[in-house]
């Protein structure tokens, strides 16, 4: 099996994230892509808005409607931060003989030699640099990595957060779930 993962926040998720999951699927024939809320995200932390617990479900609605995607609790169901290689080995564990695509942007492989056990990391999957318009494999990557260019979406979880704060629309900016999630758990309300 072809098992992609993504990681991040997803505060909230948005339709850039499902895009680029969705084509990064079909360019590298993915069988499926397990979408993996952050915990504690080991660089962002004190940054993430709404509840852990909240986060897997806003994932869960958005991924519901592909039959290719899932949401993992593996880094919630963990305490302290959620460092990359241990998702990557729980799911090896979850998954024997799953060839592992991690999915990331151009900025986080550029910092991987931060990470924990970045050589591990590379060890068990294979890097995948989510490329939006000109960004692809850094020239000063540390790590090999392929890039898998993707429709760009200028939008971000932060945008988003930022209109629901204000009082704007989000409508066509996160699937319908999502919005009636950020709705009745009253998100990003400031």
């Amino acid at each position: 099996m072809r098992l992609g993962v993504f990681g991040g926040a997803f505060d909230p998720p948005h339709l850039g994230h499902l895009v680029a999951a969705s084509e990064v699927a079909a360019a590298l024939a993915l069988d499926r892509v397990v979408w993996v809320p952050a915990a504690v995200h080991p660089f962002k932390r004190g940054r993430v808005a709404a509840p852990p617990a909240v986060r897997l479900e806003m994932v869960r609605a958005a991924v519901a409607g592909d039959p290719r995607f899932a949401a993992d609790a593996l880094e919630l169901e963990r305490a302290g931060p959620s460092f990359t290689v241990d998702t990557l080995r729980a799911l090896h564990a979850r998954h024997p003989g799953a060839e592992l695509f991690f999915l990331t942007g151009a900025d986080n492989l550029r910092e991987l030699h931060l990470w924990r056990e970045p050589e591990e990391v590379v060890r068990l999957a294979r890097l995948v640099v989510v490329s939006r318009g000109g960004d692809g494999v850094p020239g000063d990557a540390r790590y090999p990595a392929q890039a898998v260019r993707v429709t760009r979406i200028d939008l971000s979880s932060t945008e988003v957060r930022r209109r629901v704060g204000a009082g704007e629309t989000i409508r066509y900016l996160v699937p319908e779930a999502v919005a009636a999630l950020i709705e009745r758990h009253g998100l990003y309300r400031g």
